[in-house]
């Protein structure tokens, strides 16, 4: 009997609902629910609460129930856990996600069948040194670490080095350093390449470059990236998937690099990325 726990972003319309519907679900098929305890108070299923921060401990595999936002959000939280996770998407697009509401029996019924692949993807872990110091550092993210400046009008010197060889230096609204499933992020807004999630690099994208030869470029995973930065300001800042900003100062370095782990995602096996793709993006089939 696998023991599944659930998190909920109950900021989503009709969160609450579905959220009852899953716990009916899962226990009609006779396996073992958690629930975080916002979740549980809401459904007045106090016998079900269990802290997230135990989550790891008693659940085989974590279902999330959210966008995007909320898949990366847990995602950081239960990598470094392998907890496996599959998104339930009451978001917009959903890119990270593999069920949706008006299907939800049988994604149950898939995941407790053991009808699903697990795809492993590459995360990023970046430590900032200032004045020779590392000052922070472990911190991850899935889609993208982003280097900006933190005020309209203003701009931030990147100087880029790969593994300590000079790349380039862009000036303009900042760099995103990107792994493949960011790539369909913020980073193919900035005219980055959109790269499937099975090969593992990581990509530099600089940020509206105020310059006629910057372009995206790809990295081995491999391979450390460490960014100079410096602007005539002092609102600078690091980004964590667009969800956790960490202040920099003028001349702090940023040494990004492929994480020790990697975020378990479930994936169905007859749902490949570029008929999804297709569907988020609104492409002709």
């Amino acid at each position: 009997m696998k023991t599944i726990g659930l998190a909920v972003n109950h900021s989503k319309v009709k969160a609450d609902e579905i959220t009852a519907r899953l716990i009916e679900l899962i226990e009609k098929y006779g396996s073992r629910l958690v629930l975080d305890e916002e979740s549980a108070a809401k459904a007045d299923r106090a016998d079900l609460a269990l802290p997230l921060d135990r989550f790891a401990e008693e659940a085989e595999l974590l279902f999330v129930l959210g966008g995007d936002g909320t898949m990366l959000g847990f995602a950081r939280q239960f990598a470094r856990a392998g907890l496996p996770i599959l998104g339930i998407n009451i978001g917009h697009l959903g890119f990270l996600s593999e069920a949706e509401p008006k299907d939800l029996e049988n994604a149950v019924k898939r995941v407790l069948d053991g009808e699903y692949c697990l795809e492993n993807r590459l995360m990023l872990e970046a430590r900032v040194v200032r004045n020779g110091e590392t000052v922070m550092e472990s911190l991850t993210a899935l889609n993208d670490i982003g280097i900006a400046r933190d005020s309209f009008g203003k701009m931030v010197t990147c100087k880029v080095f790969v593994d300590d060889m000079y790349v380039d230096q862009y000036t303009g609204d900042g760099l995103l350093i990107s792994t493949p499933t960011g790539s369909t992020a913020y980073s193919l807004s900035c005219g980055g390449p959109i790269v499937s999630p099975h090969i593992e690099v990581i990509l530099l994208t600089p940020i509206c470059a105020h310059t006629l030869h910057a372009r995206p470029m790809v990295i081995a995973a491999n391979q450390e990236v460490r960014v100079e930065v410096s602007a005539s300001h002092p609102e600078l800042v690091l980004s964590l998937d667009g969800q956790i900003f960490e202040k920099l100062e003028q001349n702090d370095v940023v040494h990004v690099r492929q994480a020790p782990y990697k975020t378990t995602l479930i994936k169905w096996h007859d749902r490949e990325f570029y008929d999804v793709l297709r569907q988020k993006l609104h492409r002709a089939p």
